[in-house]
């Protein structure tokens, strides 16, 4: 790699972070976003929970080959570490199939990702309806880049999902629609329910109105999202 990077996570083996293959999972540290329900608050706080040099990941996923079958980059938000192209560059010209978790704000540097062919599949959050972020972030521009990068995606992308987790109140019966609608067309959206257990980056998140979706709402919002997708699942 032309840049030195130290990891903030690293696991080994993980049968859900790539779709159909077992993987493993790099965390790089940093968020533009301030999602008071994320339960990788160190991360997205800009912390290290673990520093790992990325050549003793090298190394493993070396000594890895023909058992691994992928590799995901998750954060935090990846795409803000001025690394994140060398790193994928390194990845792949050891063989791998390369997954990004990202959410959407910097459509630039996903698309260059993209064009160079750094990545395989790609993982993008849909928040909420694209004129209701402000709980999220605080740029003014949001909704045009989140909007880039959905184009992006259906349109360059070798495989993608598009991914929303579902906390109340900012998920129900009136946002889910608009949220499907900003990605009608999509090959996938895959609903995630918020984890109750979770320690939020706002501490005070889970331990107010329970914003826990259970089973029924969950199928609820999926049936109101299906008509606009190819694929709507609840994970």
């Amino acid at each position: 790699m032309k840049r030195s990077m130290i990891l903030a996570g690293f696991q080994k083996n993980s049968f859900i972070d790539f779709p159909g293959k077992i993987s493993c999972v790099l965390f790089l540290t940093g968020c533009n976003f301030f999602c008071p329900y994320c339960h990788n608050a160190a991360l997205a706080n800009g912390e290290y929970p673990q520093r790992i040099d990325i050549e003793t990941v090298l190394d493993f996923l070396k000594a890895r080959r023909g058992m691994l079958e992928g590799v995901a980059i998750s954060g935090g938000e990846p795409t803000l570490s001025p690394a994140i192209a060398d790193l994928c560059r390194s990845i792949k010209a050891l063989g791998y199939p390369l997954k990004l978790d990202t959410n959407g704000s910097r459509p630039d540097i996903l698309g260059r990702l993209l064009d160079q062919r750094l990545v395989d599949f790609v993982a993008m959050d849909v928040k909420a309806p694209l004129d209701r972020y402000t709980p999220f972030c605080d740029q003014t521009d949001i909704a045009d880049r989140i909007r880039e990068s959905i184009h992006r995606l259906m349109t360059v992308a070798p495989a993608y999902e598009f991914r929303t987790t579902c906390a109340a109140p900012f998920i129900n019966t009136t946002t889910i629609v608009p949220m499907a609608r900003a990605i009608q067309g999509a090959d996938r959206y895959v609903l995630q329910p918020f984890n109750r257990r979770s320690v939020c980056l706002d501490p005070a998140f889970n331990g107010k109105t329970d914003p826990t979706l259970f089973p029924e709402a969950m199928r609820q919002l999926r049936d109101l999202a299906a008509p606009f997708v190819r694929s709507c699942t609840i994970r």
